[in-house]
């Protein structure tokens, strides 16, 4: 079996209802709401929260919106770090699961205005897990997956490799705000039993 037929089957046995997208209107989180949908092993909801900043594009989705929209597609222009909007979110859709794509993104925009990636990447992160924290409390079949990035390992030199157990080294603001907000991901787990999983992705490239 491979990683994707054992990926395909794990997330069949959780039975996802409704998955919120935190930034489901930029690259990476557009993308992977139509790869959701494509998916035959899917019928639940995908909640859509997206500020709409500089990374936010609405055609991105067009047509995941003309075809589901109101039945299995929904969008909330919403800021993340907002505890009472996310809360009723959580409650209006009954949300089983988080998959945060949301962040202040680029090395180079950190370098120039850092204080937007330590509100956004960790304050409005702690805002989501302790919403996500207080909403489901004991319940069983939920998952809070956080996006995070390669650039939390630090430099490479070429022909070198990045594992999982790679000490973290982040050099810029942006890569040490993401750094942060994987540590408090993590915490929430140990400390309070929230599930929870963190991709350490790469670089990406395709559509949008």
């Amino acid at each position: 079996m491979n990683g994707k037929e054992e990926y395909i089957l794990y997330m069949m046995e959780r039975r996802l209802e409704n998955i919120l997208v935190t930034g489901g209107a930029g690259f990476i989180g557009s993308n992977f709401i139509h790869y959701i949908f494509g998916e035959t092993y899917f019928e639940g909801r995908i909640i859509n929260v997206d500020k709409l900043t500089y990374a936010g594009n609405l055609e991105n989705l067009k047509d995941i919106d003309n075809k589901f929209k109101g039945e299995r597609y929904f969008f909330e222009k919403a800021v993340i770090g907002d505890f009472e909007r996310m809360k009723n979110i959580f409650n209006k859709y009954n949300i089983d699961t988080v998959v945060n794509f949301a962040a202040e993104s680029h090395v180079n925009r950190s370098i120039f205005g850092p204080k937007d990636f330590i509100q956004t990447n960790i304050m409005w992160t702690f805002t989501l897990l302790e919403v996500a924290r207080e909403n489901w409390k004991d319940r069983e079949n939920v998952l809070f997956h956080h996006i995070s990035t390669d650039e939390v390992y630090g430099s490479i030199e070429e022909g070198g490799y990045f594992y999982e157990d790679t000490a973290y080294q982040p050099n810029s603001p942006y890569s040490a705000s993401k750094a942060s907000s994987d540590h408090l991901v993590r915490a929430y787990y140990k400390t309070y039993g929230l599930p929870v999983t963190i991709s350490n992705c790469s670089n990406y490239y395709g559509s949008y």
